[in-house]
């Protein structure tokens, strides 16, 4: 059997930082402070739970305990409703994510899981947003965790929990930190660039790199090996 472990944001959803902002809108209004900054490569890691610690350490000098996180949490979760309600058309599936995904979880080589840098519970409203299922998906967030390589070897545990050892284990993921994190787990990635620029992961030695999954027998290519 193979795993094959999605990211979220960019690589089965966008929202051209629509989520991002409603972050940083959701910390403003609570904390009534200026968020520093929505790119992500300025943080130690690129996780909800390590940018919310980081900007609250920052800004008051102390460590969030996990009511408070879980507090900002679902506000933020209710902002990123609220946007959606106000603009429909933001968050969008890439093109042919929710027809990949369920393609795989009906062909019994592949158990599905997901890994993302967001908390869980956003990232579900997010995949709910696009139709993509999640009851089947083995899903794992930041609630809790710091790196996002936690994040996936709690997915790659919970899918060994329950199907045994695989033959392969694949991410798929659209951004510079998808590739780090696969990096030193050694793991290989398939990328996604939507906008098309498929050279930013082939000039990084990625050579399984497609724009969206439009062309699936490629994509199922790639995660065959």
């Amino acid at each position: 059997m193979i795993l094959v472990i999605f990211d979220v944001d960019g690589t089965l959803v966008f929202s051209e930082k629509k989520d991002s902002q409603s972050f940083a809108d959701t910390y403003q209004r609570v904390y009534n402070r200026p968020f520093p900054t929505i790119d992500w490569k300025k943080y130690p890691h690129v996780s909800d739970t390590t940018i919310f610690k980081t900007v609250i350490q920052e800004h008051f000098d102390r460590i969030p305990d996990e009511a408070e996180e879980e507090s900002f949490r679902q506000k933020f979760v209710a902002n990123i409703i609220e946007n959606r309600k106000k603009t429909p058309a933001e968050f969008k599936q890439v093109p042919y994510a929710k027809q990949t995904v369920d393609k795989l979880l009906v062909d019994d080589r592949f158990v599905v899981g997901v890994a993302t840098g967001g908390w869980k519970a956003p990232a579900i409203v997010k995949l709910n947003f696009v139709n993509i299922i999640t009851d089947q998906l083995i899903i794992t967030g930041a609630d809790g965790k710091v790196t996002r390589e936690d994040i996936t070897n709690e997915t790659i545990d919970k899918a060994k929990n329950l199907h045994g050892e695989f033959n392969r284990i694949v991410y798929v993921g659209d951004a510079i930190w998808d590739f780090t994190t696969t990096q030193n787990m050694g793991l290989p990635l398939i990328g996604i660039r939507r906008k098309g620029d498929v050279d930013f992961f082939q000039q990084l030695g990625v050579q399984a790199v497609l724009q969206d999954y439009e062309d699936y027998p490629r994509f199922l290519s790639y995660c065959l090996g």
